[in-house]
């Protein structure tokens, strides 16, 4: 990715020309130029460079009268479906990024690029060449906060590989064989996780990790087989910095340790007397679960590496940050173990996690998870606010319910004894939950016969109801209330109108049955109600998250279409009579 392509060439121009510009701006550059009429190539000896003649030359600067344009060259067969976004001002929010991106398609990855810059660059990768082609359209030159942004095609190694091209010898591709490291092979043995190991380093100690002209962080890269990005724009001014790496299991923890030596080393040389503890940083949604009952699971791993551990209090947490700061003290070999202990549990929560939700997420239509927000998707490399934060739009309305936002009550059925997890000390967790779901949640008194259970009172719009049951099974799981093998299934209760609780049983309990069936939920409309003051009867429905809401859906759905079938229809060609002013 380190071959340029110089257009918008003067024909005056020649190689002189061109080594006088580097020369000049201090570019090196590792062949001669190439020049053609209109425009020019060049290798550079790697990224950095390159991004550095991108940078200092494309749109700045003159050769007879003409300004040049610099950008990757990227042969056709890989311009595919990735793009590299420049010129970002400084101070833009991540969310607002990541919504402006999703206008032209699904982004699968979105990671930023270490540049010497004031602004950002980010390499995005969509999910299919038409939307990279219309977000290349749409952005390149489009203007944000006074900066115009200049977007261009980087290679997509991945694209070569897609079906065999014509004149290709029988029994190889149109390449031949693959070759070693090429992706055929498969340059890592073991499979890359998804989660992402993500520090939290001193901010004094990131210009040694980084190294002379970044020679340090290359050289962790390439023996831990690793990609590390280290977000030194984030936070301007903050004690500390995030390091996101990728890698499998083994190399991130292996990145890792030589990240601690290095700080170690550091401090040492620069006299630096504090303990500088290891400092992980993970998604809340798995925190409860790296705890256990009780604190057993941290006690564990505690005992077993000699680490002391800690985590920062859930009052740190914002919509914006749903990260969790996990402390660790204690030698880098006991770290490194505690390391490796304390991801495992977080990326077997997370593939827990993942796996229910891809079990039944294709029967609710539509429906786009990521934009939740429930889990810590999102492109590698990005901040917690970029993962984790819907984009622009998501709040106000969810296309995967076919557009109906009519607010929804559902009493859902919890343990009397996790109310207080529930609430939070002060209230702040119920509170969070209800901002972040945009649903109104309450916890009904405690009454009636069944000491062990309370009603949590939710209200809102389907996708409210989705984000806010979701987190409250989550919680519950988290906090162990039920077994570590144990699936959370839950009570939930909706009121129908008495004259469409029929329509919910079908002829001989037939939609009732298949209800069941669909959704591997119990759905029981109890005979002999009496309707209440508002001529409703309850519906209950039992089973995991899941179930629960597809139940749910799907029996809103058949109260939506007893609603349309008893709207009086106007008469066929003619129009509504409009009654007359007395």
């Amino acid at each position: 990715m380190n071959k340029l392509y110089i257009g918008n060439v003067s024909a005056e121009a020649s190689e002189e020309d061109f080594e006088t510009i580097f020369e000049q701006w201090k570019i090196p550059h590792s062949g001669p130029f190439l020049v053609k009429t209109g425009y020019a190539f060049v290798d550079c000896p790697d990224e950095k460079a390159a991004m550095k003649a991108i940078d200092v030359l494309s749109g700045k600067v003159e050769l007879h009268g003409k300004l040049l344009e610099v950008e990757h060259s990227v042969p056709k067969r890989q311009r595919s479906c990735k793009l590299q976004i420049r010129n970002i001002p400084p101070h833009m929010q991540w969310e607002v990024l990541d919504g402006m991106l999703a206008q032209y398609g699904a982004v699968e990855s979105c990671e930023q690029v270490n540049t010497d810059t004031e602004t950002a660059v980010v390499n995005v990768r969509y999910a299919a060449k038409d939307q990279a082609r219309l977000a290349m359209e749409k952005l390149n030159g489009s203007m944000m906060e006074n900066y115009a942004l200049k977007v261009s095609y980087i290679p997509d190694e991945t694209a070569v590989q897609e079906g065999p091209s014509a004149g290709g010898r029988r029994g190889f591709n149109a390449r031949g064989p693959p070759r070693s490291g090429s992706p055929g092979l498969g340059a890592r043995p073991k499979v890359q996780s998804d989660i992402p190991l993500r520090l939290l380093v001193p901010t004094q100690f990131v210009g040694a990790i980084i190294g002379k002209e970044g020679a340090t962080i290359r050289n962790i890269t390439k023996q831990t087989h690793s990609k590390i990005d280290i977000h030194r724009k984030e936070n301007a001014g903050a004690a500390e910095k995030p390091i996101t790496i990728h890698s499998t299991p083994e190399g991130c923890s292996s990145a890792c340790t030589t990240i601690m030596e290095i700080m170690q080393k550091e401090a040492v040389d620069t006299k630096f007397t504090e303990e500088i503890p290891l400092k992980i940083l993970a998604h809340n949604n798995f925190v409860g679960r790296l705890i256990g009952k009780e604190g057993r699971n941290l006690k564990k791993i505690e005992q077993d590496t000699g680490c002391k551990i800690t985590i920062s209090p859930l009052q740190d947490l914002t919509l914006y940050n749903p990260e969790r700061t996990i402390t660790v003290k204690g030698s880098i070999e006991a770290c490194a173990r505690a390391e490796e202990e304390v991801m495992k549990k977080i990326r077997e929560s997370y593939d827990s996690d993942m796996a229910a939700m891809n079990l039944q997420s294709n029967l609710i239509p539509g429906l786009n998870l990521n934009a939740l927000g429930l889990f810590p998707g999102g492109g590698p490399g990005m901040g917690p606010s970029m993962s984790s934060v819907p984009p622009p739009g998501a709040h106000g309305g969810c296309p995967s319910f076919g557009g109906h936002q009519e607010s929804e009550t559902v009493h859902l059925f919890i343990p009397a004894l996790a109310v207080g997890a529930i609430i939070g000390k002060q209230g702040q967790h119920i509170k969070q939950l209800s901002h972040f779901a945009g649903a109104s949640i309450k916890i009904a008194p405690a009454e009636g016969l069944d000491p062990k259970q309370r009603m949590v009172i939710i209200v809102g719009p389907p996708e409210a109801q989705f984000k806010a049951q979701c987190r409250l099974f989550g919680k519950l799981k988290e906090e162990n209330f039920f077994g570590p093998k144990e699936e959370v299934k839950l009570e939930a209760h909706i009121k129908v109108p008495s004259f469409a609780a029929g329509r919910v049983i079908g002829k001989g309990g037939k939609t009732v049955n298949e209800l069941q069936n669909l959704t591997c939920a119990e759905v029981v409309v109890p005979r002999d109600q009496t309707p209440d003051e508002n001529d409703q009867v309850i519906v209950k429905i039992s089973g995991h998250f899941f179930a629960c809401q597809l139940a749910q859906r799907k029996i809103q759905e058949i109260l939506a279409q007893v609603r349309r079938q008893q709207q009086p229809k106007p008469s066929s060609g003619a129009q509504t009579p409009i009654p007359r002013r007395k």
